[in-house]
Parts: structure tokens; C-alpha cells; sequence
């Protein structure tokens, strides 16, 4: 029996307007944070690394990666286009945290610490703690709904929630600079980032996707902090239509 064209539609509108939805499991999701430019030489190959994870069997359930490009670079011969002052800023906190006086690229976090043991490896290890679930539900409106219910005896407390719009697939051909006349490729970079507070364990926020040529593939990574602290006690995310 044929379907008529106007049922046909209306059922492509209905499944279109399903909304995405990410959750973690009760145990904690690792947050891998890379700071990185593209007028750095020795940024590629963390880059190329960080990229390999889009293919590795645990993304997204035992990590989530997100590639902060940042802006200290811009002023030695190039200027990366996905510099953000936000990313930045949070490098230089994390420096701070840690008793440094200086950032570096590339650098890796894992999960708030310094992880100098990164790429060139394998895959994260999936962590055992067990923290909490943690749940994202967005519309194609971009309106999203964060949950996130600490696990037992995780304690409890104020938390926020932190979501970055990644984007992939991107070429860029560098022209001046330590990279000059290199095509550069890159994963999960951030291009946005957007913090509020859970109230009673829940969060709204309007996203409106960044347009940024070239990028073939978008994502989302979210993460949980207590309030006020850089350390996530949860992370998921997912890709993004």
C-alpha cells in the first residue's frame, strides 16, 4: 500500500522534532580538555591525537573531548580564527589552581589536573568513581534542559553546569606563522561555551548554533562542577544535528 506524500511529510516532521538527548551513567565520565593554537608548532600533533578519539569506542560514554584554542598566540605571526578569550581565561585559572605561573600549549587536563602523560597513547581509561547521572535533553530550537542527580554518598551541594558547542571536520591552511603553509585539521574544537547554575538539580539554556565555515560535524560536551570550581564531577555530550 502506498503512503500518501502528505502522510509521508508529517511523519518526517514528527521524527524531526524529536529532541537529542545525552546522559551519562552513573559512573563519572572523563572531561579531556586540550589548549591548543594554531600558531603553535608543536599543537598539530596533540591535535591529530585528540582527533584519533572521534573513531575510539569509548567516546562520549568514558570521555568527552573538547579542544580550547586560545588567544595568547595570535600576536606572533597568525591569528587563530577559534581563539576564544573564554578558553583562555580558563587555562589561566587552571595554571592557578595548579601553583603555576605560566600556560603552555599543548596542554592537557584530564578531569582538572595536569595530564602530561596524554597523547601518542592510548585512550583515556575509563574512570570507576561513580558520581552521578548526569542528562541533557535539546530541542530544535536549541532550548535544553540539564538534570544531574549526584550519586550516594557523592555529597551534595551547589553545582553548575557548563555546555560547549564543538565543531569538526575543519581544514584550515595557515599561512604566516610556526605553521605557515601547513593544512592544520581539527577535532572536537570549542566553539562556544555556556555556563548557568542547576537549581534543584536542574538547568535551562537557549542554544544558538555557531556558524563557522568549514566545520562538517558538531557536537556537544557538558560537564557538572560544584559551584565556583574548575574540577567536573560529571561530563556527557553527544553529537549534535
Amino acid at each position: 500500500m502506498r503512503i500518501p506524500s502528505l502522510c509521508l511529510l508529517l511523519i518526517a516532521a514528527t521524527a524531526s522534532a524529536e529532541p537529542q538527548k545525552f546522559s551519562s551513567g552513573e559512573t563519572k565520565t572523563r572531561l579531556i580538555e586540550l589548549y591548543t593554537s594554531e600558531g603553535c608548532s608543536s599543537c598539530p600533533p596533540a591535535e591529530a591525537w585528540l582527533g584519533t578519539l572521534r573513531e575510539a569506542p569509548g567516546l562520549w560514554r568514558d570521555f568527552v573531548p573538547v579542544a580550547f584554542h586560545v588567544v595568547y598566540w595570535d600576536r606572533l605571526g597568525w591569528k587563530d580564527r577559534f581563539a576564544s578569550q573564554a578558553g583562555t581565561e580558563r587555562e589561566y585559572a587552571y595554571a592557578s589552581a595548579w601553583g603555576s605561573g605560566s600556560v603552555y600549549t599543548p596542554c592537557f587536563v584530564q578531569d582538572g589536573a595536569e595530564w602530561r602523560e596524554s597523547f601518542g597513547r592510548r585512550a583515556p581509561a575509563p574512570a570507576t568513581e561513580k558520581t552521578g547521572v548526569l542528562a541533557v535533553e535539546c530541542g530544535e530550537d536549541g532550548a535544553c534542559r540539564v538534570t544531574f542527580a549526584p550519586a550516594a554518598g557523592a555529597g551534595r551541594g551547589e553545582f553548575e553546569v557548563h555546555v560547549a558547542q564543538l565543531g569538526g571536520g575543519i581544514s584550515s591552511d595557515v599561512r604566516s606563522g610556526e605553521n605557515g603553509g601547513l593544512t592544520l585539521r581539527h577535532e572536537f574544537v570549542a566553539l562556544s561555551l555556556q555556563s548557568t547554575r542547576l537549581v534543584t538539580g536542574a538547568a535551562e539554556l537557549a542554544l544558538t548554533p555557531v556558524k563557522v565555515a568549514g566545520v562538517t560535524r558538531r557536537a556537544l560536551a557538558v560537564w557538572v562542577t560544584r559551584r565556583g570550581e574548575l574540577t567536573p564531577v560529571q561530563a556527557t555530550g553527544g553529537w549534535w544535528r
